[in-house]
């Protein structure tokens, strides 16, 4: 598969490097080492597929070239729209040209993220009453020093959609009854510390997200019937450990297992390979994932710009 990058920064610079030699050119409007300035630039019979690293706004227009020429995309979340309508639209457009178009969560490939999904499935923790999620960086400056980052609802679109993607992926669709329990603007214009929660979806859950973190970190704590389910870290600013403890009743100190992982982040690889597969076997678009997220994005994110205290 022959696979161009557009949009040659940060993202963009992964995700390259990971296509290894499946790449054979890049798009950029101002990087230099990019070999075109626009992705209508490129010679059709070229390439087959394009990884988007490019900014929300132009996403709708650029995706539906790509799609309309039956180019497969990996974009990078959130897939935002306008409305929930052009999401729907892009969806039929992939599948009248038998192109994939794909959103990267690339957190789902996290080891120890899919050892809590198997967990969640198994059944083994009975009922879940409440998960508990915190995803924090030390961005706040870089972002502020971004025209394009800093504004709109800020942390909730970036890391926020993170978080959402893996309640819908351990526990299935949660459905739209979240609300803002808090929004700031400690540092930046654009909200860069926000809480979110539903006290109605099954489990409970509580997000909390800021670019206010100086050391990286996420955490995560399941609370269940018959147990608990706790992960600490990622692979990329490892040690990352993950916790089972089975309760006991009707008290006492409850054996745990413990898994510790030291190593690369392996993500950004295995979500290449997932997608390099999905494109191989003529795998079938399904934005519905992003039609859930945008609505709910798009809601909560007008609802942290009301409500930011500064």
């Amino acid at each position: 598969m022959r696979v161009i990058v557009a949009g040659l920064g940060v993202q963009g610079y992964k995700r390259r490097k990971f296509a290894g030699a499946d790449f054979v050119a890049a798009v950029d409007p101002v990087n230099a080492e990019a070999q075109y300035r626009d992705v209508a630039e490129v010679p059709l019979k070229t390439y087959d597929a394009v990884l988007a690293c490019i900014p929300d706004g132009p996403k709708i227009e650029v995706l539906s070239y790509l799609l309309s020429h039956g180019k497969h995309v990996l974009v990078e979340k959130p897939l935002w729209a306008e409305s929930d309508a052009e999401i729907t639209r892009l969806e039929h457009l992939a599948q009248s040209k038998s192109a994939l178009c794909y959103t990267a969560y690339n957190h789902r490939f996290e080891p120890h993220y899919v050892r809590m999904r198997d967990l969640v499935r198994s059944g083994e923790l009975g009922r879940i009453y409440r998960c508990r999620m915190f995803y924090g960086n030390g961005t706040a400056r870089l972002v502020r020093e971004s025209a394009w980052r800093d504004e709109g609802a800020g942390v909730l679109p970036d890391l926020g959609s993170h978080l959402l993607d893996t309640v819908n992926f351990w526990f299935g669709d949660p459905g739209q009854n979240f609300h803002v329990v808090s929004s700031n603007c400690f540092e930046n214009r654009a909200p860069d510390h926000v809480v979110i929660g539903s006290e109605s979806a099954q489990p409970r859950i509580e997000l909390e997200m800021t670019l206010l973190s100086w050391r990286n970190h996420f955490t995560c704590d399941v609370l269940a019937e018959n147990g608990t389910a706790h992960i600490r870290s990622l692979c990329k600013w490892g040690p990352t450990t993950f916790t089972h403890r089975r309760r006991v009743l009707p008290s006492g100190r409850p054996p745990e297992e413990q898994v510790t992982l030291v190593q690369d982040d392996p993500t950004w690889a295995l979500e290449y390979a997932h997608f390099k597969q999905l494109c191989e076997s003529g795998a079938k678009t399904d934005l519905s994932n992003d039609v859930w997220l945008n609505g709910l994005l798009r809601r909560l994110g007008k609802n942290a710009v009301e409500e930011r205290s500064t």
